[in-house]
């Protein structure tokens, strides 16, 4: 490796580069891209430049790696650049010259999967609820299909999010994607499913609800990480939390809720600027979990 890229990896500007994302996934992938990029500059590049940059996507390319996986660690690389021209590390020029190597253009919609509304009521009800453990797992699985939760949401939740607002249950104030808040109506039957968990686990108003748990039925202290709640769908199933998020969208409007209220309880912008652009408000009397429904094993 050169000195100049050394220095760079070595005085942890790479850290710097990932100190600023909040989703857990993405730090960690970038993380991983920024370690394989200064390995391949060590072994094959001529300092941190355009022309290493350029052959590392190369090279990349010829190893069947993905548009997006492509893209994603150049994004990573020019986050790299950034800092290291903020710590005089590289000239404003060299980083230019880095952050416009251009992505690869992306071609066609990936398609996500999504459970009808029998199979995800048969997953809702596949934890053994006689357990601590399976109530917990039902009450996962019941907000990310019910309220269409990212799985890093899951763990920051909170009792003293749920509440009632306008007569009806509410998470409110849920901290989502960078950095946006957003509020999502629930059905009874999500309600339920957490209420039962809290109820046997004795989960105290300002404790984080979902938690990792000991052999016995034990809970533990800590939140639970993002893994974990993957580690849960993938125990009663094939498919990623995200789909649970897809599959919430999907039977919702199936069953006629209003795109926009979706796209407004889903959180892909701000609730102001998704307000402006569609002139609509979120209707916390008719929400898009009312309209999924799923029979709950008592």
């Amino acid at each position: 490796m050169t000195s100049q890229l050394a220095t760079i990896a070595g005085n942890e500007v790479i850290a710097m580069a990932v100190a600023g994302i909040d989703a857990p996934n993405t730090r960690r992938a970038y993380i991983r891209h920024l370690t394989s990029f200064t390995e391949y500059a060590r072994q094959y590049g001529d300092g941190f430049n355009r022309q290493t940059v350029q052959s590392f996507k190369a090279a990349m390319i010829a190893a069947g790696a993905s548009a997006a996986n492509v893209n994603q660690a150049l994004s990573a690389v020019r986050k790299l650049a950034d800092e290291s021209a903020y710590a005089g590390m590289i000239d404003d020029t060299t980083r230019r010259g880095i952050v416009e190597v251009k992505g690869v253009k992306v071609t066609g919609e990936k398609m996500g999967r999504w459970l009808t509304a029998q199979e995800a009521q048969a997953l809702v009800n596949a934890p053994d609820c006689t357990t601590l453990l399976g109530l917990r797992d039902r009450a996962i699985l019941s907000v990310l299909v019910g309220a269409g939760l990212r799985r890093e949401e899951v763990t920051r939740l909170t009792l003293a999010h749920i509440q009632q607002v306008m007569g009806r249950w509410v998470i409110v104030d849920l901290l989502g994607k960078h950095g946006r808040t957003r509020s999502i109506g629930i059905a009874a039957w999500v309600k339920y499913a957490i209420d039962a968990y809290v109820l046997a686990g004795a989960i105290a108003d300002d404790a984080p609800i979902f938690r990792g748990m000991r052999r016995g039925d034990h809970l533990q202290s800590a939140p639970m990480t993002d893994q974990a709640v993957q580690d849960v769908v993938k125990r009663y199933s094939t498919i990623a939390p995200h789909d649970l998020r897809r599959t919430y969208a999907k039977l919702a409007r199936e069953a006629g809720a209003p795109l926009e209220q979706i796209q407004l309880s889903l959180g892909h912008a701000s609730l102001a600027t998704t307000e402006r652009y569609l002139g609509s408000r979120l209707d916390l009397t008719v929400t898009p979990s009312d309209m999924i429904t799923v029979k709950l094993n008592v």
